[in-house]
């Protein structure tokens, strides 16, 4: 039997489960999720209990082909043919059972953790070790409880070195990590404030990453980052240190300079002055360059092999992008890495994409995977045949020599990227959904060039991680049973139709809601299956709303009769609605007088059938409104409970938006409608809160850089000046894009390298001025409008508007750009 095998027997001993086994199974993969089951019949499915029970997806992993199951005691399980293994915990049963895999290799281990560059570091390790030693590492961030065993499970008998970082948020969780990974070695990266909230200090926080490395031999870290901890450091680790400020460090860095767009380092180490160039010049990249310069010369590299080593490093990209191509393509670029596990992510990500058809898949050669090549390639065909991907374009001299084992009826093979270029035309790409997988030295990002609709500068880049934080983040305010209704209006608040909806929809929130038709018909054109409720449904179009099975919201007596006659027309019955009450806010919806006539229309109404009934809270954020607010929620009740007596069936009830889920959780009911609070703004909280996290990012580039005379007026109208000579950057960005005149002459203000700033004359219809006086920039350098650090709240709040009017105000000849880590 293979290292990383094991029969379902064993398995059942190690994690001590109980079950009666009814099949000899043999254990090479362990599953976590139902959506993402590869290689189904070795495959252990653990039902973990989180936001979401896991055992609510058994049958779906079933269906799926697993039969091997490890769950919580409880209820007796059965299925035709599978094996249940019966725990206490599933959680600690799949850490268990990656700790026993773990202590049956003798190889090197290097730990990383910190607060940021855990990812990069790793990566960047494994980038200046791999050409010695054989690595496992995480793959991407997985880093977590459920992420390091996964990680750890990879580690089979060819491997000499593990690379694994580990990632906490609570107390109590280090030392569950540091017995999975058993490192040698240890890294710590920076230390800073993220998950400072589930720790009472930041000391606790630092004491309990520490304890990875409590049987560490090697500790490398920053020497000024734990001067305070020196009683708190691991026994039995040697440590190595490096600082910019204290010269005992073993690693005191002097000398920090910019060399034709590189970073010139020199540094004090054992009595010689050594240096150290690295092709990057961003401060949190040189802090992780340094801790891996460390890691190498404790590592006992030479100076001189360490400096060549890091000369060369690669950026990481950890973000699979999704792209608007060419033809009515979808591509997802993910062109600087690849290896089996970030194969086996990617094309998880493009199974959700529902928007095309077909679906294709670019893929270099494979480096470094420490398996032959006979046996890699037969893991790619059998999960590209898993992942059902419909045409298969292979590139490389590996993929070339093993095109047998592709059992797919559209494949193409290339000896080398610029083939395929040439070829590019022949292969007809359209109305697909392509993922570009290549690793570094291919240069795919050619590929990537070329598929890709042109569009200028400015940039809305969504980050689909912070979709689902906030996704979760709300989940886990909910009572349980309780539906999310996610609002995908207004092009998504500005963020995307499908692109978002489909995430969405895998991720399995209940429904969606639009504010018109067409809304609705574009997401069923581009593979969304969810319920849709069209909030405000045109009656000259609902024969469309039928034909995409869409459903409408009925909130007057002149609507209820429209679709009524429509429905009678076309022999429609018992067709699904929504009725919209008017509680208070007075925009849509009957009023708690006609709430008796609209009763005795729906008595017997055989046309159509109620599935819901909600209102709208007006003021749910505001505390001075309270009173309002509970009002609303007794008239809402008054009315629901009749409507309900008269149809004589139970209705969905929602009434909570965003900030009534954060405020009022008496007024979830059994639906809630999550908004705002998806794309990371809810009035209830704090701007400041770590809960959720901001989805977009506006950027923009900077078109040219003048010197500009005190004399001198800027813009239309000469409305612009400076208060001293100095210098302005034009950027690409305007009221055409979005970027509202109201931000003109200092009232708006931008991130340019890192520095703030303001606006200068009236903002034009593609381009706007800077003042850049006393700031580093050049032409092509990024410009950021808002961030997770310069907030879109902030921005509304500088020109008297809301969050939703700027988000939803993004022209759409701005790109979109859709990034998944």
């Amino acid at each position: 039997m293979l290292s990383n095998q094991y029969n379902i027997k064993e398995v059942q001993q190690i994690i001590n489960a109980t079950g009666e086994l009814v099949s000899e199974d043999v254990i090479s993969v362990l599953l976590t999720d139902s959506r993402r089951i590869n290689n189904a019949t070795e495959g252990l499915f653990f039902a973990l209990s989180g936001r979401r029970n896991g055992h609510e997806f058994i049958a779906e992993a079933y269906s799926a082909g697993v039969r091997n199951f490890v769950v919580k005691e409880g209820p007796e399980l059965k299925l035709p043919g599978a094996n249940f293994l019966i725990v206490y915990d599933v959680l600690t049963a799949l850490q268990t059972l990656a700790t026993y895999h773990r202590e049956r290799f003798n190889l090197q281990v290097i730990a990383i953790t910190g607060s940021n560059g855990k990812t990069i570091v790793k990566e960047w390790l494994y980038q200046l070790l791999c050409t010695d030693k054989n690595i496992v590492r995480n793959p991407k961030s997985y880093n977590s409880q459920i992420g390091v065993p996964l990680s750890v499970w990879q580690i089979t008998d060819k491997n000499d070195l593990g690379i694994f970082e580990a990632g906490i948020s609570l107390p109590g969780e280090m030392d569950k990590l540091e017995a999975i990974i058993k490192p040698q070695i240890g890294v710590l990266t920076h230390l800073g404030s993220a998950h400072d909230e589930g720790f009472e200090n930041p000391r606790q926080k630092v004491l309990e990453k520490l304890k990875l490395f409590k049987n560490c031999t090697l500790l490398v870290h920053n020497y000024d980052q734990l001067v305070d901890y020196k009683t708190d450091m691991p026994q039995t680790a040697t440590c190595f240190t490096w600082s910019r400020s204290f010269k005992q460090a073993d690693l005191f860095v002097f000398s920090e300079t910019v060399i034709a767009k590189n970073y010139y380092l020199r540094a004090k180490y054992k009595e010689n002055e050594i240096e150290c160039i690295v092709p990057f010049l961003d401060q949190a990249s040189i802090e992780n360059a340094i801790v891996c310069w460390s890691t190498l010369l404790a590592m006992d590299y030479t100076p001189e092999e360490a400096d060549k080593r890091l000369e060369r490093l690669t950026p990481v990209s950890m973000r699979l992008e999704l792209k608007t191509g060419i033809n009515n393509c979808s591509v997802i670029d993910d062109t600087y890495n690849s290896d089996i596990h970030s194969l086996e992510i990617a094309l998880n990500f493009l199974g959700q994409q529902n928007q095309h058809n077909k679906k294709t898949l670019i893929l270099s050669d494979i480096f470094q995977s420490g398996l032959k090549e006979d046996a890699l390639y037969q893991l790619v065909a059998d999960l590209i045949k898993t992942k059902k991907v419909d045409k298969f374009i292979g590139v490389g001299e590996a993929l070339n020599n093993h095109q047998q084992y592709f059992d797919i009826a559209e494949k193409f093979f290339y000896p080398d990227t610029n083939t395929l270029l040439k070829n590019l035309n022949t292969l007809q790409l359209k109305d697909e959904t392509i993922l570009i997988k290549g690793s570094r030295s291919f240069e795919f990002e050619q590929i990537s060039r070329v598929l890709t609709q042109k569009a200028h500068e400015t940039v809305m880049e969504i980050n689909l991680n912070a979709l689902l934080n906030n996704l979760n983040y709300y989940r886990s305010k909910l009572h349980p049973g309780v539906k999310v209704m996610a609002m995908v209006k207004a092009f998504s608040y500005g963020s995307g139709t499908f692109e978002l909806a489909n995430v969405l929809q895998y991720n399995k929130v209940d429904y969606l809601a639009v504010a018109y038709i067409d809304e609705g018909v574009s997401l069923r054109e581009n593979g969304v299956e969810l319920p849709i409720m069209v909030l405000n449904a045109e009656a000259s179009a609902f024969d469309k709303l039928v034909d995409y099975k869409l459903e409408p919201v009925i909130f007057s007596f002149n609507m209820f009769d429209e679709f009524i006659k429509h429905a009678q027309r076309n022999g429609i019955l018992n067709y699904s609605v929504h009725l919209k009450i008017d509680t208070g806010m007075h925009r849509l919806g009957f009023e708690g007088y006609e709430i008796e006539t609209l009763c005795d229309l729906l008595e017997e109404n055989k046309y159509i059938r109620v599935l819901s009934v909600f209102s709208h809270l007006a003021a749910s954020e505001a505390e001075e409104h309270d009173e309002f607010t509970l009002k609303q929620i007794k008239r809402f009740e008054k009315a629901y409970k009749l409507i309900e007596k008269t149809l004589g069936y139970t209705v969905i009830k929602h009434l909570s938006n965003t900030s009534g889920i954060t405020r009022w959780p008496q007024a979830q009911y059994n639906m809630v409608r999550l908004g705002i609070g998806l794309y990371g703004i809810d009035a209830a909280l704090p701007v400041d809160n770590n809960s959720l996290h901001p989805i977009a990012s506006l950027k923009t580039s900077v078109a040219q850089v003048k010197k500009i005379l005190k004399k001198d007026t800027i813009s239309y109208g000469r409305s612009g000046s400076l208060a001293a000579d100095g210098k302005i950057a034009t950027v690409r960005i305007g009221y055409a894009d979005g970027y509202l005149r109201a931000f003109g002459n200092g009232i708006g203000q931008m991130l340019v390298n890192g520095v703030l700033a303001p606006t200068v004359g009236n903002i034009t219809m593609d381009m706007c001025m800077l003042d850049v006086t006393g700031i580093e920039v050049e032409e092509g350098d990024e410009v950021i409008v808002f961030n997770d650090k310069l907030r879109i709240e902030e921005l509304a709040t500088e020109i008297g508007t809301i969050p939703y009017e700027i988000l939803t105000n993004i022209s759409q000849r701005v790109k979109r750009v859709y990034f998944y880590e």
